[in-house]
């Protein structure tokens, strides 16, 4: 990015934003500190509303902590697998090939976003990392062929196809209530087939809905005529992950061979095929299994791959610190009842009609506070799975509603911006002009999702 001072042109809606991306930079804390936060805000409101005791709580909470072990293993697989898929060698010469198709900025804009929500369709973290590294490879290849992109109207592209990503394969609320066993089994009564969340035609529906109206507003505020435009100054495209491959030894040559992680790959394919063809269904499991055996076919070696695992582990730690948090913030809710507080309150001023709708929001509100998609699912879900149960509303609708809320809200959330902001060199001020218009324009899909199936 050029170092010049940030441009006083863009659209109207980015020069409006300013004020608030200022006030976001400076004062919204990081999202570890919002996870502590939520724990003592938590404690306080089970103090006083539920009259449990200090010593109460504090053992809830503590007990809580391992509570969901399992659940943030599957998580931390979710994101680290998606990050190494995104790095093997054929999706990044696929990268290449398509930086090359866009003809002008406006189309560089919209291909960018469709791949990025095509690839969070299919796996979160790797719509994440898919969107800032084709947002470089079209600016880059944009300049040498004399096209100018607004470098931070193409990374707002790419990270605003992540507002579907609850609504694809690796949805983890979806894949949650499917899974069985899981914390939620319980309040569901056995496992809810991702044929009625993920799968059902009215979250099929509502997925192109809002890849049609977000991919129609970005071309509405797209720069143009005289507007100000900022390109990508140098080619910042980020090289292979390096591999250190030097064979000097025979337990070099295996490891160096791309026998051991193709035989891998096929047996662990050959499960899958045999998995689905019995009858099993999709889970979380079987979404990482998936994606691991994808990757293990596509690597040429176990040192590649042992490479590109330490390249994205950094990316999980923050993760896996967190996630404990919420299943202590979990222990408390269920440990002194108010979880069922709260699901009272929640029946009490909605109806079947206006239930969905009422969660969304609320879960869009929930999302500033425990960005995770899988922590928040793990908070909220259990609340509203109770009072859907209290007003007989179908336990799909709440599910989603959650994972509608939670991608909805990230558009001005900067957590799961952070990884694409640092692959593209940019702050969260410099998109969230562009992507506060995809949090209009999706969140009317989402409302009138909801309200239409309560019907």
């Amino acid at each position: 990015m050029s170092k010049t001072a940030a441009p006083q042109g863009g659209t109207a809606i980015s020069r409006a934003m300013r004020p608030v991306n200022n006030l976001v930079e400076r004062f919204i804390p990081s999202a570890l500190v919002f996870a502590i936060a939520l724990t003592f805000i938590v404690a306080v409101l089970a103090l006083l509303v539920t009259g449990s005791s200090p010593l109460l709580i504090v053992q809830s909470w503590g007990d809580g902590l391992s509570g969901l072990l399992a659940f943030i293993t599957q998580m931390a697989l979710v994101l680290m697998l998606g990050f190494i898929l995104a790095n093997t060698r054929p999706v990044r010469r696929l990268l290449r090939f398509l930086g090359r198709i866009p003809k002008t900025a406006l189309q560089g804009y919209l291909f960018v976003f469709l791949v990025a929500a095509v690839a969070s369709l299919v796996t979160w973290g790797l719509g994440l990392v898919v969107g800032g590294l084709l947002a470089r490879e079209v600016a880059a290849q944009g300049r040498e062929r004399g096209i100018r992109f607004h470098f931070p109207m193409l990374v707002a592209a790419g990270f605003a196809g992540f507002v579907v990503w609850h609504m694809g394969y690796s949805g983890s609320g979806p894949l949650t209530a499917a899974t069985p066993d899981s914390f939620i089994a319980k309040q569901l009564g056995g496992p809810l087939s991702t044929s009625e969340t993920t799968f059902s035609s009215w979250n099929m529906i509502a997925t192109v809905a809002t890849i049609v109206l977000v991919a129609f507003s970005l071309y509405l505020v797209a720069p143009r005529g005289n507007d100000k435009i900022v390109e990508l100054a140098t080619d910042a495209r980020e090289g292979l992950v390096a591999v250190d491959d030097e064979v000097s030894t025979p337990a070099d040559r295996l490891d160096a061979s791309r026998l051991p992680t193709l035989l891998l790959g096929a047996m662990l394919l050959a499960y899958l095929a045999i998995h689905f063809s019995t009858g099993g269904t999709l889970t979380l499991d079987i979404v990482n299994w998936s994606f691991l055996a994808l990757i293990l076919l596509l690597v040429r070696s176990p040192f590649e791959l042992m490479a590109l695992t330490k390249h994205a582990a950094s990316n999980v730690g923050e993760i896996l610190l967190q996630f404990p948090l919420y299943a202590g913030i979990l222990g408390i809710m269920t440990g002194t009842g108010l979880i069922q507080v709260l699901s009272d309150v929640f029946v009490s001023i909605s109806t079947p009609q206006t239930f969905g709708v009422l969660a969304f929001l609320s879960a869009g509100l929930v999302n500033f506070f425990v960005p995770s998609g899988g922590g928040q699912f793990a908070v909220q879900a259990p609340i509203m799975l109770t009072a859907a149960a209290e007003l007989g509303v179908d336990p799909a609708i709440p599910i989603m509603a959650v994972a509608y809320g939670d991608q909805w809200t990230n558009m001005i959330q900067p957590f799961w911006a952070l990884p694409l902001l640092a692959i593209a060199g940019l702050k969260m001020r410099d998109i969230l002009g562009y992507t506060t218009i995809v949090l209009i324009a999706s969140g009317i899909v989402f409302a009138a999702t909801l309200l239409v199936v309560s019907l």
